[in-house]
């Protein structure tokens, strides 16, 4: 997400007051082996996104201190809001905060591109629960590869795009779509395969695509509106995050639209749905992240009870990042390079009871998967994966 000079100016203030805050909270009254940090939007447009994520970081972290009360291990909690500006900000203190052994995160794709550079010069490993854009794993891109030490357990959007575009248009007669995106990183991505899915598409007519300001969630999206109005799209395939993904629906089914609305993961949260309210029912959503619910009753409990709320989006995959990482601090590697060995060759048994083991890019080995989601009845709701 690009951000205007003032707004820039105000991310990098709370971002350095937010990292400053939490490492004196991390430190006090406990003594640490080690640390881990996570890095996402833990404040700003998209905040949600970073809460749901590090509370699966959390609970992992009090279940390992309750087992190894001799060998705690701490969390840095590092707040780039979900953008390349506030990355840049907080990625070089990270970088050189040696008692940080290895990374959570970044969770969004744009503040991944801008935290490699640091990252990669001080050898400091990542597990990222959330960052899907293809390029990040992809050697032949070297502006966007994370490589060696970037790694991440979703599958990449050329797995999702063609999935929301099959979803999208599922069930309509004579699909006519629209496709917008947000002119992020991850937005950009994911159209790009969401259009040529479209495009290969018998039967399917491409009634037009535009880009919106994806820094400005109080943007009027009146022209966008009126060019799907004048194309007579009944689908709407929008690629960015939730926050303007819910302005951009409230002001579409305001203007009358009747059809169908479907996004990425980007807009699976339920921030999504505290922001648009009733316009988000019914919405049509994909995303490479298990329901931490389907995991059983008792460890969702558990959860609940530990964290002080119910398990959000992505709390497996935050989960099972850091249990990796736990995994091999008990192992004995408690350097930046071991733990970097001990990821690039492990295999770990996921909270699904799937096995994860990584490729040398940094991909999940093995084929990955994509499931969808529906508002309903103010909530998001599970309906399988997508084949």
């Amino acid at each position: 997400m690009k951000l205007t000079s003032k707004k820039a100016i105000g991310a990098i203030a709370v971002v350095i007051v937010a990292i400053v805050a939490v490492s004196l909270v991390a430190t006090k009254g406990t003594s640490y082996s080690y640390y881990i940090a996570y890095q996402g939007p833990l404040t700003g447009d998209n905040k949600q996104t970073g809460l749901d994520e590090i509370a699966g970081v959390k609970y992992a972290l009090a279940k390992y201190n309750e087992a190894h009360p001799k060998a705690q291990i701490g969390l840095k909690q590092v707040d780039d809001q979900g953008s390349g500006t506030g990355a840049s900000v907080v990625a070089p203190g990270t970088a050189k905060d040696k008692s940080i052994i290895a990374i959570v995160g970044p969770a969004f794709s744009g503040a991944s591109i801008a935290s490699f550079p640091y990252y990669r010069a001080a050898a400091l490993p990542m597990i990222s629960p959330s960052a899907t854009k293809v390029t990040l794993t992809d050697p032949a891109v070297k502006s966007d590869f994370g490589g060696p030490y970037f790694h991440r357990i979703p599958s990449k959007d050329d797995k999702q795009g063609p999935s929301l575009a099959h979803l999208a248009i599922k069930g309509i007669k004579s699909p006519v779509v629209y496709s917008v995106n947000d002119q992020s990183s991850y937005g950009v991505g994911l159209d790009g395969f969401v259009q040529s899915t479209l495009k290969a598409t018998p039967g399917v007519k491409v009634a037009g695509d535009d880009t919106v300001d994806g820094a400005n969630t109080t943007l009027d999206f009146s022209a966008t509106i009126s060019k799907i109005k004048a194309g007579n799209a009944n689908v709407v395939i929008y690629s960015g995050y939730y926050a303007q993904a819910a302005g951009f629906v409230k002001q579409l089914r305001n203007a009358g639209y009747k059809g169908v609305f479907a996004s990425g993961d980007g807009t699976y949260d339920p921030g999504f749905i505290t922001d648009a309210g009733t316009a988000a029912e019914g919405a049509l959503l994909t995303a490479s992240s298990a329901v931490f619910q389907d995991a059983g009753a008792t460890i969702t409990a558990d959860f609940t009870k530990v964290i002080g709320s119910a398990p959000g989006t992505y709390a497996v995959e935050d989960y099972d990042a850091t249990n990796i990482l736990l995994n091999c601090i008990d192992q004995g590697s408690t350097t930046r390079d071991a733990i970097q060995t001990c990821i690039n060759k492990g295999s770990f048994k996921g909270l699904m009871g799937n096995t994860i083991s990584f490729d040398a890019n940094g991909d999940v080995a093995g084929t990955g998967f994509i499931n969808s989601f529906v508002v309903t009845g103010g909530a998001i709701k599970s309906t399988g994966q997508i084949k």
